[in-house]
C-alpha cells in the first residue's frame, strides 16, 4: 500500500463523555503527497464504511481538518479509511478515538 496512516497522540485528549454530548471531534492531518478526497469511519463492530465525512470537499497535502463524529454511538472504538485523489487509500482499524485527538495520514 502507497500511503500509510500514522496515529499521533495529541497533547489535549477528548473525555468520553464530551465526545458523546456534542459528537466526537478530532483532526485530520494530510501529510502525504496527494489530496486526501474521502475520510469514512465506521464503529469497529461494523463491516462497512459509514459515509464521507469530507461531503464532496477534500484536504490538500499539508493542511489539516477538524471532524466530527455525530453517529450517536457511545462507542469510541471505530476504523478509519482515507482515499487519495492518486487512487490510493489507506486504513487502520480499532482505533479509540475518544483518547486519539489527531489522525495523521502520511506517504
Amino acid at each position: 500500500m502507497k500511503m500509510r496512516a500514522a496515529a499521533a497522540l495529541a497533547a489535549t485528549v477528548l473525555m468520553a463523555t464530551s465526545a458523546f454530548a456534542e459528537g466526537l471531534e478530532f483532526l485530520v492531518v494530510n501529510e502525504s503527497s496527494a489530496d486526501l478526497v474521502e475520510f469514512n469511519v465506521s464503529p469497529a463492530s461494523s463491516g462497512s464504511w459509514e459515509g464521507n465525512l469530507l461531503s464532496g470537499g477534500y484536504v490538500a497535502p499539508d493542511y489539516e481538518i477538524d471532524v466530527v463524529i455525530a453517529d450517536g454511538l457511545t462507542t469510541c472504538v471505530y476504523d478509519i479509511r482515507g482515499a487519495f485523489d492518486d487512487g490510493s487509500s489507506a486504513e487502520d482499524f480499532g482505533l479509540n478515538l475518544c483518547d486519539l485527538g489527531e489522525y495523521v495520514f502520511t506517504d
